[in-house]
């Protein structure tokens, strides 16, 4: 028996579902049930693993259960940046060490996976936008970061235009920027309209999609799994387990994952009087030149309003719940980064600041494999959740039907993940080096 520590919840509102309405009327599971494959986590893995699945063989009876409502969770708390480059964070310039080349094709195996959803389920295209993405530099350093990661690429083979201080002008409405290295491969998201709209879809598709269903364990019955949550019981030969950081709440992985946490801020909707004076184009994404620095993106009204999303600081927590002080530290740095970069704005009050749920390992790793017979992880992004995640669900769900893949070749083929050093001192060393990296970021 696997029996769940603590289940998903957050402490503040998912701002990007909220901006489309909130969410849809749905019923969580009730009673008992069965299925071929009960998946168990409804974020960009899980739905991933669905649609995959359903791909080789549309008559199997699918189950996806999830704690929270389609978008409420990580799935719907990220900057929305899906990314086919390089972006190793623990890095400089996010300049990989691995096989980058292998990676950059899984990464465009994952995008033209979103894409051809968007297409099969007939999701707004604005919610998956192939706009490309910006790192920003304020610094004399953060132009360094990005010629170096400008030169990384170019040794790759692949395209990238340095852009000027006019340009990030003409582009932000900001002067804060002294320089920008323009990428034209990311796809940006309205991440809860896409996950949400992905759920609508897999439904249409015969899919049982159960929110507010938290899994509180699951166990072998025969030659089955019994899956249980405070309503229900739903029994399958085959479960898969997309529940990223959570993995570690049944007690898998544990000792091994790191629960880490990132803060954004939305402002309300822009009045028109804000647009005149910020100027710029009405949709963009910038990822700092320094990893540890702010990420900022302007929305418009087809994803949810003319609005501006800041996001920077990062805490870990074992427990998987934000601190209330690291969310009011993380606003109040929310507030200067934001003034910084658009002075005209700078009275808006924010309307929503979250926290997102991200997991780690010490190597990088994830955690994409059997776990026991019948059943199958697909988790541990290390901070890329919408490229990575929705790999891990294409490789758990080909792992669950036995089939082989060069993405299920690459997440076997990786080693366990390391442990932490003991508590408490993995997370007093994490949170005092994550601080520092954050002071050493600076302007970026």
């Amino acid at each position: 028996m696997y029996r769940a520590a603590r289940t998903p919840r957050f402490g503040t509102p998912a701002a990007w579902a909220e901006i489309l309405g909130g969410y849809p009327q749905t019923e969580p599971l009730e009673g008992a049930s069965t299925a071929d494959v009960v998946i168990i986590g409804a974020g960009f893995a899980g739905l991933s693993a669905a649609r995959r699945l359903t791909q080789f063989d549309p008559a199997l009876k699918i189950t996806v259960l999830d704690a929270l409502r389609i978008g409420e969770g990580s799935a719907g708390r990220n900057s929305g940046f899906m990314i086919d480059l390089p972006h190793d964070l623990a890095s400089d310039d996010y300049a990989g060490t691995g096989d980058d080349r292998a990676l950059i094709g899984l990464n465009r195996q994952a995008i033209a996976f979103a894409t051809g959803a968007v297409a099969e389920y007939q999701i707004n295209p604005a919610y998956a936008d192939p706009a490309g993405k910006v790192n920003g530099a304020a610094t004399d350093a953060g132009d360094a970061h990005n010629r170096s990661y400008a030169a990384h690429l170019h040794g790759l083979g692949e395209p990238s235009e340095m852009l000027d201080a006019q340009a990030m002008r003409e582009m932000t409405g900001s002067t804060h920027y002294r320089s920008g290295l323009y990428t034209p491969g990311t796809l940006m998201l309205q991440p809860a309209g896409y996950v949400q709209g992905i759920a609508d879809g897999l439904r249409r598709a015969g899919v049982r999609i159960a929110e507010q269903s938290p899994v509180v364990r699951f166990e072998k019955a025969g030659g089955d799994w019994k899956v249980t949550t405070p309503a229900a019981q739903i029994t399958a030969p085959r479960l898969v387990l997309a529940t990223n950081g959570h993995l570690e709440s049944f007690g898998i992985a544990r000792g091994k994952l790191i629960q880490l946490f990132l803060y954004a801020s939305m402002t309300p909707e822009l009045k028109q009087e804000h647009l005149s004076a910020l100027g710029g184009a009405d949709r963009w994404g910038i990822t700092p030149s320094d990893p540890m620095g702010t990420t900022m993106r302007r929305i418009d009204g087809a994803q949810g309003g003319n609005r501006i999303i800041t996001r920077t600081c990062a805490t870990v927590h074992p427990d998987m719940q934000a601190a209330p002080r690291a969310m009011r530290r993380a606003a109040s740095v929310h507030k200067r980064k934001f003034a910084e970069r658009f002075p005209t704005l700078k009275d808006i009050e924010m309307q929503y600041a979250w926290a997102g749920h991200l997991c780690l390992t010490l190597n990088s790793v994830s955690v994409t494999t059997d776990i026991e017979d019948g059943v199958t992880a697909a988790c541990v992004q290390n901070g890329l959740g919408t490229a990575r995640g929705t790999l891990t669900g294409i490789a758990a769900a080909e792992i669950t039907l036995g089939k082989t893949s060069d993405i299920t070749a690459y997440f076997e083929a990786e080693a366990a993940p390391k442990p932490l050093p003991p508590q408490p001192f993995a997370t007093w060393g994490a949170n005092a080096y994550l601080r520092w990296k954050e002071h050493r970021a600076g302007a970026e």
